[in-house]
Formats: C-alpha cells, structure tokens, sequence
C-alpha cells in the first residue's frame, strides 16, 4: 500500500542535530580520511558550521558528495582458526569517509521517520528497527513452535541462506513506489550510483574498483535500504500461507503439521520455489545448499514428515543454528546450553592460567 503523503524534500538540518548526529557516529578513521577522526570530533566546534553547510548543501541539491563514495575494504577471517589461503573464509569489512557515515545518518533518520509514520517497515522483520532485536524474532517463532506443539501439531522450520546484494535500478524503483520523488529520490540515485572500493591489506592498496550492486558493508543506510528492497518478499510468502519471520537477510519460514496432513510441506516446497524465483528476478541468491530444515515435535510424529520431506528433495537436520542460538528438533535448547557451558569453560580456563599475574 502506497503512503498518503509523499517525502519529496529533506528538512534542512539545525546544528543541534549536527551535533548529536556526530557525536554518535563511530569515530573509526578511514584511510581516505585527511586526519584522524578522534582530532577531527575534537576540534569540531571550530568548523561547524562548515560541516553544516556540506550537509545542507547536499540534501538541498540531491547530490551525494563524489569524494564519499569510496570505501576502502579490508578483508577479514570470520573465524580465527579459519584457513586463510581459502578467499570464502574472508569477511569483507568496508571502510568510510567519516563525514559520509554523518550524512548518512542525517538521512537515516528523516527516511526512517517517513517510514515508520506511513507504516512500510515488514511487520515480520526485525532487522535494524526500533524496539526489534535478534530477542524480539526468535520470541516470536519460539512461541509460535511451542503453540503448535501444545495443539498436538508439529512444526516444520526452513532457515533460507541468501547472498545479500542488490540492484541499484530496482532499489530506486521500489523507493518510488514508496512515495520518494523529487530532490529525496534524486540524493539516493547519486548515492547509488558510481560508487567505487579499494582492498586494502596491510600497507598495500589496490587500485579502484567500481561497485555495481548493492551499498559499503559499513555504510550506515545499507540495512534499512536492504530492508526495502525486500519488502516485496512478506507478500510472496504470505500468498503460499506460510508463517515467517526475518532479520536483516536471514529469513525464517515455519509452518504447523498435523500427523498424516501432508498439504502444508508441499505447499512450504512450493514456496520455497517461489522464493528463489523471487530473488532471482530482484538478482538475490538464494544457496539452495546452505538452506537448513528442522522438524520439531515428538520423535514419533517426526518420522512421518521425515519421509515427504525426502520425496521434495528436502534435507533436514538435528539441530539447526538461528541467529546465535542452537534449536533442536524436541525444542529443549540442551545442544544450546552445553555450547554455552563449553565456551564459559574455554574462557573460565584461559583465565585460571594468568590469574597469577592479575
């Protein structure tokens, strides 16, 4: 449904919200940064309203600045004991202009506010919005399990895997249809577009590369922007009735089975076609074989769906990870516990060995 009101011009911003705004951001300094960024915060007061008149100068003219667009990125192990010489083992890790990061988040908050007032946000996404956390998605599905449980049901949960990156037409296209125009739809076609990355290891750079999809991992408006280009998503999962609930790119289906009603898997089957379709089309992957199934229930009524889930080509596992915690297929969240002991243990033992020297 499209806002009554469209957000066709950005409010000029005063130097109180300046303050505020750059005093919050994270002072990491960028290698593109002419001084380091805990100087800068410093002196701040001696050139405010300098900084004011940049900020305003590009909200009122619709022109991301040209020398912001260039991220610098260093490649990073997700895992400590992770092999290095293997590249899926690196984390891409973007670095910014820190006056960038002040006007994005000048940004985010004016399209923040127009999307919270008009209703847009996905109301089963609790990714990167107020009052929603990793907490508030894993309640919701737990209480949604446990329900079906208590009516003698069982519950089927699918964790898709997708690679987030996105399409910039298509991104300003849905921005658009959400009612941005004017000088508002024309400062976000200048901050998608030509934006460049250099990799950066140890003291080497590389030469500079042009962005095609997507935004800076470090960039402050990229989750908000990602969490409208997958507003579209909800509606095709709600079309196969099918309950789901997201966080940031990790998007959880689940539905409620009785024991010899076998209708709701092949419908979960067929949306999860539809879905990759879906992200196909808005140039989204999903990795069909990273995607993880569980069934939870009793162990009895278990094996019933075990076997049509097989006829579907559909792998299920024993425990599944979601979102930092570890579901089993009885839903006692032991396998949880005993990971959590075993890493307080680790860490109890590296502190007993130096508590001499403490």
């Amino acid at each position: 449904m499209l806002p009554e009101e469209a957000l066709d011009s950005f409010d000029l911003v005063e130097a109180a919200t300046l303050g505020r705004v750059f005093s919050q951001v994270n002072p990491t300094t960028c290698f593109l940064d002419p001084i380091p960024t805990s100087l800068f915060k410093s002196f701040y007061g001696s050139f405010e309203s300098e900084i004011l008149n940049i900020m305003n100068s590009s909200l009122q003219t619709g022109i991301f600045p040209a020398a912001f667009k260039t991220a610098v990125v260093k490649p990073l192990l997700k895992k400590t004991n992770s092999d290095p010489s293997i590249f899926n083992n690196y984390r891409p890790v973007s670095n910014l202009p820190f006056l960038s990061k002040v006007l994005e988040k000048l940004v985010f908050i004016q399209l923040n506010e127009f999307l919270s007032q008009n209703n847009i946000f996905e109301i089963n996404q609790s990714g990167f919005r107020t009052n929603h956390s990793t907490e508030t998605a894993l309640l919701k599905i737990v209480n949604d399990v446990r329900c079906a449980l208590d009516s003698g049901q069982i519950s089927v949960l699918v964790l898709l895997d997708l690679s987030a990156a996105f399409d910039h037409l298509i991104l300003v296209n849905r921005l658009k249809r959400l009612g941005l125009s004017g000088t508002v739809l024309k400062w976000f076609d200048s901050y998608l577009m030509e934006r460049n990355f250099m990799v950066s290891m140890d003291t080497h750079f590389s030469g500079v590369h042009e962005i095609n999809c997507g935004v800076p991992q470090g960039s402050i408006l990229g989750p908000l922007l990602f969490n409208i280009y997958m507003l579209p998503l909800g509606n095709v999962i709600r079309s196969h009735n099918i309950s789901f609930h997201s966080y940031a790119d990790d998007t959880q289906l689940y539905i409620a089975v009785s024991p010899d009603d076998t209708r709701p898997i092949e419908a979960l089957f067929n949306c999860i076609l539809d879905v990759k379709l879906w992200m196909a089309n808005s140039f989204l992957q999903l990795n069909q074989d990273k995607t993880e199934i569980l069934v939870i229930g009793p162990e009895a009524k278990r094996e019933k769906q075990f076997l049509k889930l097989q006829e579907l080509s559909l792998s299920h596992s024993e425990t599944v990870r979601n979102l930092g915690v570890i579901f089993d297929s009885k839903l006692t969240f032991i396998p949880h516990i005993k990971q959590v002991v075993k890493t307080g243990f680790y860490h109890l033992k590296n502190l007993a060995r130096v508590r001499l020297l403490l």
